[in-house]
């Protein structure tokens, strides 16, 4: 199957008309590409390999899964049972992130803080410290997400919307 036969093809052109996924995606993605500008102004960093770390300001996490639930409450409405699954899984993930991964990370600090003689074999490298968020953090990604999300929906709609839109796609 070649490019041009994969554009027409109803599962592809199903996936591409997921307004919902792809405006949760690009919030997911903004969230975390705003992370190098958190890190530069509150840390005076340009740490480009924030990009691909857990934790900090704000949880792309919970801008990704509040961006879907308010997605599918905006298409199916708030009553709907996928807003109610959805809204859970959010209200889950985003107390995972505060929680029980944050717990994780500060663990690891303490851990890797203990001096390398009371270990058999030292550690070849120190354990991943960012691994949740704080509260603040999780809070601003579950604004973020609606914030980028809604607008996308209402105002340009799915990838497929936006291509024929911009005369891309006819089909």
């Amino acid at each position: 199957m070649n490019f041009s036969q994969l554009l027409i093809y109803p599962p592809f052109l199903e996936f591409l008309d997921n307004a919902v996924l792809a405006w949760a995606l690009i919030a997911c993605g903004l969230a975390q590409f705003s992370k190098l500008f958190v890190e530069l102004i509150f840390y005076q960093k340009w740490r480009p390999s924030v990009l691909l770390e857990t934790g900090g300001m704000p949880s792309s996490h919970s801008a990704l899964v509040m961006g879907t639930a308010s997605g599918i409450g905006l298409e199916q409405g708030f009553d709907h049972p996928a807003f109610a699954l959805a809204i859970t899984v959010a209200f889950i993930v985003m107390y995972d992130a505060s929680g029980i991964r944050r717990s994780a990370g500060l663990i690891a600090t303490r851990v890797n803080e203990l001096p390398t003689n009371n270990w058999p074999s030292p550690p070849e490298t120190p354990l991943k410290e960012a691994l949740g968020h704080s509260r603040l953090e999780v809070f601003i990604g579950s604004l973020f997400g609606p914030s980028v999300a809604l607008p996308g929906i209402i105002l340009i709609g799915s990838p497929l919307d936006f291509l024929h839109s911009i005369g891309l796609m006819t089909v």
